[in-house]
């Protein structure tokens, strides 16, 4: 095995044994994963896009190198395969290494699919003489884990010794073979008209513009069709259920629901549990359907719904098993997730390309603003213009140029036509397709909706998957809920580490600017960072006004050196506030170098209220949520009694977790508690007309001719705001109280911490010497 040697004193490592018999009894995570089985459906989303860290993006050739970094492992092997794809050749992989600490992947190798032998002679021999396939090839390309989170290449080897397959042959080879979510749509629609798969295939070869570019074989084509009849939780679907049923009466929030009989279903299964449920409450403006594991190749058809904290890491909102890919399925889908939230919808919401989902998202979420994932897009592109690719090297780059560095409509639209002119592309289809729906995935077109990414030309509308590691080919229905249930718990972690980074290191300050240190103090680490980064670019890029007649100043800020690149600024003097062409600020919630510029020029020495966006503070999760369910203007006495424990449910929930840390914070939350129920119980006592019983609301509702009703349910509108609005403060500052209390006992825990282990160090010390 040819495999760079590696750190593995914390880690496991797993080798490939394969004997080249295909091993489906064996379906644990250890397992080896062929990268020709699974890498065509885990490319055939954006949620494992090529999204290559920014110093790559200028490399025309885009040729692997050592020390080469990527956003995440999938990047790497989505980058590796279109390398591949464009040089000649099919890819798989071969060996992986686990961390003992979490069980997450921390190195890969991607290698030649004709790396190796296949081993003769032994009991499972075939009794079918098979091609010879593996020749021993050498080529590989080995990413690690770095402490930063990058995934950087440390070994790699370019050399065949085997010819490679010309371009009109490459499709076929099977690392580059995959049936899309578009695709599938089509031959679902096809199949229930009673179309044979060859009649499928002829459509498909019509509708693509030829055989080349369908991207799959008749083959590949019949097992979806077989796959499609058998797609249901088999075996497994009863431990789901137990699963489901268990959480549910563990946790009161846990919302689960089934499309069609529970018992044996074909439909879709939906759940989310109540930290999910939460999540959502403080950050679900902007929420991603990750359809990953959609594809036929994965045991599971298992699709999350994620977003982004205020660390920027993703969190779940809710996860679903897709059995059933029709049009009313999804829209229960939607509608079942859209319940689970509380009715509330996001601002904005990044799936597939798919007309189906698309369609759903129009019924169900018809003023949430729906981008496709423009990671998807190119990955098709690669597919749909692969003799483009093969005959231009400098194609790629120019094409993502194109999309993802052009900042306004106008310089989209010359540099697109200047594209189609230089290649010959102005007749293609598939790219007068994609242009026509340029406004669902062209960054210049959405930057004045909130996606929550802090850059308006990044490659970070890739998914940056929640279950990235934790789910994969191999993953099968009996191991989901472990992997669902680890992927939470790490995810977690990741979570409280960059509260406590947060709240317990001071950054360096840049600028003597009282803005910064404003920002330090309100923001969460990586955000501040974002920020001071806007910050001190105010320096190169000056402010000057051109229009000063009226309420609004217009102002025109430029770089030094970069006179012909100029962003536009209307400034309401009164009312400080400012909006800049960028729209940066409505794109990702932080305020661009321009409008800080204009705000250096007039003196505004600290950020209006107005652009402290509060999902992106140290305090984004403190508080009751204010919106208008959990406010919870009832039609009857129950309603008000169901909505005010929901509330309860979210605030315990937050309690319990910060105070089951340690035996000692256990015992000081335990005593705000008892404390805690004291003042309840005396405040049912003198005022019982606002506190309701259970009893109470029992009475009311059984009550059908309203003489029980009680005198809080005939209160006008106006004095039940006010007063809820009350107990909602009192609350918040109660639970701010609490939670400041137990961080200072976390900080004093960590300093005993560092104080005992300093200690430890000089014992060692002392013994040596």
């Amino acid at each position: 095995m040819d495999l760079e040697p590696l750190n593995i004193e914390n880690e496991v490592m797993e080798f490939d044994m394969d004997s080249g018999e295909e091993d489906d009894s064996c379906h644990d995570l250890e397992h080896r994963e062929d990268f020709e089985d699974q890498h065509d459906d885990a490319v055939d989303n954006s949620s494992r896009s090529l999204n290559l860290s920014s110093s790559n993006e200028g490399d025309s050739n885009l040729e692997p190198y050592e020390g080469m970094e990527f956003d995440s492992e999938q990047a790497a092997r989505i980058f590796y395969n279109s390398y591949a794809r464009r040089v000649g050749f099919s890819t798989r992989v071969s060996v992986y290494q686990r961390s003992r600490r979490d069980g997450s992947i921390i190195c890969r190798q991607i290698v030649c699919s004709r790396e190796g032998f296949r081993r003769e002679g032994g009991e499972n021999k075939s009794k079918r003489r098979r091609t010879i396939t593996r020749v021993g090839c050498k080529a590989q390309m080995t990413v690690k884990k770095q402490v930063s989170g990058k995934w950087a290449v440390t070994k790699l080897v370019k050399e065949h010794n085997h010819e490679l397959v010309p371009p009109d042959k490459v499709h076929s080879l099977r690392s580059h073979r995959h049936v899309s979510g578009s695709a599938r749509s089509l031959i679902d629609t096809l199949q229930a008209a009673g179309m044979g798969p060859s009649g499928v295939m002829s459509v498909l070869i019509r509708e693509s513009g030829g055989i080349n570019n369908v991207g799959f074989t008749k083959v590949d084509c019949q097992n979806y069709m077989s796959s499609s009849r058998q797609k249901t939780l088999g075996s497994g679907g009863q431990i789901v259920f137990n699963y489901l049923k268990q959480m549910q009466a563990e946790d009161p929030r846990f919302f689960f629901a089934v499309q069609g009989d529970s018992e044996n279903s074909s439909g879709n299964i939906f759940w989310a549990d109540s930290s999910s449920r939460m999540n959502y409450d403080y950050f679900g403006d902007t929420v991603t359907f990750d359809t990953t594991y959609r594809t036929n190749r994965y045991r599971v058809p298992f699709a999350p719904f994620t977003g982004l904290n205020h660390h920027g890491q993703p969190i779940l909102f809710g996860c679903a098993l897709l059995l059933n890919e029709s049009e009313s399925s999804f829209v229960w889908l939607f509608q079942t997730w859209l319940t689970a939230m509380s009715g509330r919808h996001p601002i904005s919401i990044t799936t597939e390309q798919d007309r189906i989902i698309r369609s759903a998202v129009v019924q169900v979420l018809p003023e949430t603003c729906h981008r496709f994932c423009k990671w998807n897009i190119f990955r098709e592109a690669q597919e749909r213009l692969s003799h483009v690719y093969q005959s231009y090297p400098t194609f790629e780059v120019e094409f993502q140029r194109c999309i993802n560095v052009t900042e306004t409509v106008e310089e989209f639209e010359t540099s697109w036509e200047a594209l189609l002119r230089k290649y010959h592309l102005e007749d293609n289809e598939w790219l007068q397709s994609m242009y026509n729906a340029r406004q669902r995935w062209i960054p210049v077109y959405l930057r004045g909706t909130f996606f929550g990414e802090t850059s308006i030309t990044q490659s970070s509308d890739s998914i940056n998957s929640f279950f990235d590691g934790y789910i994969n080919a191999s993953t099968n229905i009996h191991i989901l809920i472990k992997q669902y249930e680890k992927a939470i718990g790490s995810q977690y972690q990741k979570e409280v580490k960059a509260d406590f980074d947060t709240l317990n290191t001071a950054p360096v300050l840049k600028t003597p600017s009282p803005m910064e240190k404003q920002a330090a103090n309100i923001y969460t680490r990586k955000i501040f960072v974002k920020f001071q980064e806007e910050l001190v670019e105010t320096l190169a890029n000056p402010a000057t006004v051109i229009n000063d007649t009226g309420s609004d100043i217009k102002y025109r800020v430029t770089k030094f050196g970069e006179d012909h690149k100029a962003h536009f600024i209307k400034f309401n003097v009164f009312e400080k506030k400012a909006r800049c062409s960028c729209q940066m600020f409505e794109f990702s919630g932080v305020l661009c170098r321009h409008i800080l510029a204009v705000f250096r020029v007039t003196n505004v020495l600290t950020l209006p209220s107005h652009y402290i966006l509060k999902r992106w503070t140290r305090s984004a999760k403190s508080g009751l949520v204010l919106n208008v369910h959990s406010l919870g203007l009832p039609h009857n006495c129950q309603e008000s009694s169901t909505v005010r424990y929901n509330n309860l449910c979210r605030e315990a929930i937050k309690y319990v977790e910060e105070g089951a840390g340690s035996i000692y914070v256990y015992n000081v939350a335990k005593e705000a508690l008892h404390e805690a129920y004291k003042k309840v119980a005396a405040a049912k006592q003198n005022a019982p007309g606002l506190m309701l019983s259970n009893a109470s609301d029992q009475e009311v509702t059984k009550s059908k001719n309203g003489s029980g009703r009680l005198e809080s349910c005939s209160m006008s509108q106006d004095k039940k705001i006010q007063e809820l609005t009350a107990q909602l403060e009192t609350a918040s500052q109660q639970c701010e109280a609490y939670q400041a209390k137990l961080l200072a006992v976390l900080k004093n825990l960590e300093e005993q911490k560092l104080k005992i282990t300093v200690k430890i160090q000089n014992v060692r010390l002392n013994l040596r010497n």
